[in-house]
This record gives C-alpha cells, structure tokens and sequence, in this order.
C-alpha cells in the first residue's frame, strides 16, 4: 500500500502540473479525489491492515490526500492567472481613461433651491404637508365655497375616502396655521395634482411654491416688497413687474402678478407669473374655530399669501416652449442644465 500511495502521488501532480485548462483539473481531480477515485479505493484497503501498519498508512493516506488538493488549487489559481494576464496583454495602461460622466439636478429641483434659497434670506422657514389631504385643509379652510369649480371631480382627484390629492400647497399654510400661533413667515414648495388635461403648457400633476406671512402690521407694502425683491433676484435687478387686482377665495384684496418678458431676452410682452393676496379673515376664523382659540384674531394680526408654479418659471427662464419636456427625462433636453 505504500508503493501504491507513492505511485498515486507521482502520477497526481504530474497530471495536475500538464492540466492545460480548467476541464483537465476537473477532470484530475475526479480521477484521483473522487468517490470513485484512485485514493478513495485505496483509502477503502485500510480495513485489511494491521493494528501496527494503520496509523503509518493512515498519516500517508492523509498526506497524500492534502498534497494532491493544494495541487489542485495551485494549478487553478495558475491558470486563471494566465487567462488575466491573456486578457489584458493587449491594453495599454499608459492611454487616457474615459472621464465618468457627471450628472446634474433636474432644472425644477434646481430653481426650487434657488428659490428656497432667497427666500430663506428673507427669514422664511420650509414647511412640508401630506400630498393625500382632506376637502377642510383644501377648500372648506381656504374660504372656498361648495359650489367652485375647483371642487368638482372634473377637476380634482378625489379617493374613495372623500380624502383627496391638493390641488395647491396652500394646505401647507392652513396645517402650519393650525399647530403654530403668531408671527408666522414660511414657504411651501411641494406638488399639486389636478384634472387639466397634458398639453404644452399644463400637467397633471406640477410643481408649486406658496408663501405665507402672519403678523402684527403686515401689509400690502409687505406683500409688494417681498414678491419684487424675490423676482428681481431670480430675473435680474431690471425686470419689471406689476400687481393686477384679482379674486382668490382666500385673499382680500387679491393681485396677479405679470412679468414684462422683455428682461428674459423675448419680446416685450406681459406674462403671469404669480398669484398673491392679503390673508381673508374668513381664512383666520377657520383656523381660530379648528384650534379652538383665538391665536389668530383677525383684529390683532394680518397677514399676506402667495404662489406661483415652478414648471412655469422654469419654461420662462430656459426658453422652454413645452412643459412635458421637464417630466420625458430625455437626456439631449436635460444635459443642457
């Protein structure tokens, strides 16, 4: 038996050493490690030898088994290291890399932070709320009566429930005016859903920014300044803008805001941009009945709303003549921001 596992040896690793690829390894190892292989029919001998002979054959057997196995392994490692290096023979190392290409924010999540940004200079907090609401936050707190078109399932998305998805982030406001007392000043960027038909110019669901400033004192001054300060830094120092009276369900009075379209390089045209308002103290009795006080009377404090979408201002200041653009992630349109 010593001759054999001797034998057994020479041939494994002389084998092993000629394997030209994987399948010879394989192939190797089955014949000399398998179940039915040339150590395993040995191995199966040692019941016929003596007391005396079996632990010399046993640590031979053993020796055997774990020199073949580190072959083995030494010859694979071998030959993969040759097919790296096969592979790699034709690459020069010393040519240029390929430059990974790097990305960008979308341009609406760009002009949201731009426009968080001057806002927070102003001393505006960022205030968040659910996209699911119910018609109280939406309309009923909004001093939006029963019978606007708003309201309406031809325009707004409602669930089973009653609950529905905003048509504005003035909910934002109503819920802020809810848990927090006077003064507040905070904005609300966030999207909004309603039933318009996708075209050009409208979508399904869009993006907005709100305001809201209650205080002591605030006025249409306030308004005024606030809006103009906001735009002249997002337009330029020479963009010209005007207030026209309005009606929102939630403001008294109301204006829209035009932009003359002659400071963004187009012809000399006005163009909505916004809407805004002084707070209805309809708007501050909701609130005062819903929290169950008087945080918010209407003869102590004023306050003034506004908002705008952010895909609008967005197609204004790139020149985008379609808004579906921003939401059809084609590369070519959005590589150029």
């Amino acid at each position: 038996m010593d001759q054999q596992l001797t034998q057994l040896r020479t041939d494994a690793l002389a084998e092993i050493a000629a394997a030209a690829d994987e399948a010879a390894v394989e192939a190797a190892r089955i014949k000399y490690l398998g179940r039915s292989g040339g150590l395993t029919a040995i191995s199966e001998g040692m019941k016929s030898l003596s007391k005396d002979d079996k632990p010399r054959i046993g640590k031979l057997l053993n020796e055997t088994r774990n020199a073949v196995t580190a072959a083995l392994d030494e010859r694979k490692a071998a030959l993969a290291a040759n097919a790296d290096a096969a592979a790699f023979a034709g690459i020069d190392a010393t040519l240029p890399g390929i430059a990974p290409h790097t990305g960008s924010l979308h341009p609406i999540t760009q002009l949201q932070d731009r426009a968080i940004q001057i806002f927070r200079r102003m001393g505006f907090a960022l205030a968040d709320g659910p996209d699911i609401e119910t018609e109280w936050h939406c309309f009923d707190a909004l001093n939006t009566p029963a019978d606007h078109p708003a309201r309406n399932e031809q325009d707004t998305f409602y669930m089973p429930d009653g609950r529905l998805l905003r048509t504005h982030t003035s909910t934002i406001q109503i819920r802020t005016m809810e848990k927090c007392a006077p003064p507040i000043r905070i904005i609300a960027p966030g999207a909004a859903y309603r039933r318009d038909e996708v075209d050009a110019t409208h979508l399904a669901q869009f993006n907005q920014m709100e305001g809201l400033y209650v205080a002591a004192g605030v006025s249409v001054a306030d308004l005024k300044g606030t809006l103009e300060f906001f735009f002249r830094e997002l337009f330029g120092p020479d963009a010209q803008f005007r207030f026209r009276p309005h009606f929102f369900p939630f403001t008294e009075p109301s204006f829209e805001v035009d932009i003359k379209t002659r400071a963004l390089g187009s012809s000399d045209r006005w163009l909505e941009i916004a809407g805004c308002g002084m707070v209805d103290p309809a708007v501050f009795e909701s609130i005062n009945a819903q929290r169950g006080d008087t945080a918010f009377d209407p003869e102590k404090f004023t306050g003034f709303a506004f908002g705008f979408g952010l895909d609008r201002l967005a197609m204004i200041m790139s020149g985008t003549p379609d808004i579906r653009a921003f939401t059809e992630n084609d590369q070519r349109f959005l590589a150029q921001f």
